[in-house]
């Protein structure tokens, strides 16, 4: 059992994030992506299209199905599923009522003014009984709404906690497919996309297919940070110098192992170390000096964790 003792104030701070990450989510949702009849994956995309098809509240569409295969992804996957993941499930569909209700489905980014006649080129919005139509800039609400998303998805998962909806979807099949995750992901939020042909032309989709990779790159800068590491496999006949090099002018620390070459059968040491952008650049402009027939492989590193580096995760 554990005993690991649990911080009052960054449990408070965490619970402020759900929060917090819950109300973008919300404004992202009704004031960007809705009015544009776009449906960047996930439960509230299929719930945007249900709204511009019959009228539904994207709230209650919402919450109508999170709770569902929050209950289908517990029975099958285990109790996975953290107070702060149910809290968000509750905060979104609340704060998505509210804008709703207070602000309604006006988009905030749209050339010129609102009109009461449509136009070849216009999109509409109901305000109360009446149809409000207005001319849409496309490009300029995905980037934004794609930058508020990623913001608001980000800070939840920082808070170690998730929106919840389709990626539950993409759990299940992976346990009986065993296929990618991630490649899950992308596949049930491309599905959810595409419903938007029920509503609209081909723009739709591709326009809610940028809001998802724009949205991607936001949420892995806040979980990961914009640091990005390099790991580096270094074989070289100097192996004082490079590790000289790598000890006292760049400060880092590395692994050293032995090797043996295929082709002429002789013993190599090859060095091992992670470095970021800058360092590796100190690295490979000395290397020429150091040993220049060194031998160098560097490979794009997700994630590095441990000393020196990101904590390694608490339980």
């Amino acid at each position: 059992m554990s005993t690991k003792k649990v911080d009052p104030k960054k449990e408070i701070i965490a619970y402020l994030l759900v929060a917090l990450g819950s109300l973008l989510f919300a404004v992202a949702d009704v004031m960007f992506v809705n009015p544009y009849h776009l449906a960047p994956g996930g439960v509230y995309g299929l719930a945007n299209v249900f709204n511009a098809l019959w009228g539904w509240k994207i709230s209650l569409a919402g919450i109508c199905m999170d709770i569902p295969l929050l209950l289908i992804g517990t029975l099958i996957l285990g109790p996975r599923f953290g107070i702060k993941t149910i809290v968000s499930v509750i905060l979104i569909p609340i704060f998505t009522y509210i804008l709703e209700t207070t602000w309604g489905y006006k988009p905030l980014i749209f050339d010129g003014s609102f009109m009461d006649a449509a136009t070849s080129t216009s999109l509409s919005f109901m305000d109360g009984d009446k149809e409000v139509f207005f001319v849409p800039d496309f490009f300029l609400n995905t980037v934004v709404s794609g930058i508020i998303y990623g913001v608001a998805i980000g800070v939840i998962f920082r808070a170690g906690a998730t929106s919840g909806g389709s990626d539950i979807i993409s759990m299940i099949i992976h346990k009986y497919t065993k296929i990618s995750l991630g490649v899950l992901v992308l596949i049930v939020d491309s599905c959810i996309s595409l419903t938007t042909l029920l509503i609209g032309n081909i723009r739709l989709p591709i326009y809610s297919m940028i809001l998802i990779f724009i949205e991607s790159k936001l949420i892995d800068i806040i979980v990961e940070g914009v640091t990005t590491y390099k790991t580096v496999f270094i074989i070289t006949d100097k192996l004082d110098e490079v590790k000289s090099f790598i000890l006292n002018d760049l400060e880092r620390g590395g692994t050293c192992f032995p090797g043996i070459g295929l082709y002429q059968g002789q013993e190599r040491r090859m060095i091992y170390v992670t470095l970021d952008r800058s360092d590796l650049v100190k690295l490979k402009s000395n290397l020429r000096t150091l040993d220049p027939n060194a031998f160098v492989n560097v490979i794009e590193s997700s994630e590095i964790m441990g000393y020196g580096f990101k904590a390694l995760p608490e339980e």
